[in-house]
């Protein structure tokens, strides 16, 4: 049988404490605190008073956020530009602060780690292209986030 977990509800004190080393220990977004605390009994000025606390004394950066998240998917996941996008904006980080994350972005990197993916998955596959592989191909690097215009060029180079 599950236990059910109950829910603690922390004061303003406790739930800054917590807060503090919630950010401390990776880079979290403004949305993923506010859950938190909501999830925990915060709301209204206590919400705001700690949320602007954090930001402050730089326990929370949206700008560094995104910056981290863009670093990590594009070299951890393999991600494309499109797909980090969709993330950040799930996490309800603001069009600038992506647009300034997504600077991280090494653009020789990130096409070697396009043909790295586009590579990997043609051995999956088989290893030799037609039609069909090559679409399968295209699906698959969208899927990961990849913008069509570089898929295609990769897709014009002679293997």
């Amino acid at each position: 049988m599950t236990e059910v977990k109950k829910k603690t509800f922390w004061t303003p004190d406790v739930a800054r404490e917590h807060m503090m080393r919630y950010c401390a220990a990776q880079e979290r977004s403004h949305a993923e605190v506010r859950t938190k605390l909501i999830e925990h009994g915060i709301y209204g000025d206590d919400l705001d008073e700690i949320l602007t606390m954090l930001i402050a004394e730089n326990f929370l950066d949206e700008g560094r956020f995104a910056a981290a998240y863009v670093s990590g998917k594009y070299r951890m996941n393999h991600w494309g530009r499109n797909k980090i996008i969709q993330g950040l904006k799930a996490k309800f980080v603001s069009k600038y602060c992506i647009d300034e994350g997504l600077k991280v972005i090494d653009e020789e990197e990130y096409i070697d780690i396009l043909k790295d993916e586009f590579s990997k998955k043609l051995r999956q596959l088989g290893g030799k292209r037609n039609r069909i592989i090559d679409q399968k191909l295209i699906q698959f690097l969208m899927q990961k986030g990849f913008e069509y215009e570089l898929i295609s060029n990769i897709l014009k180079e002679p293997m």
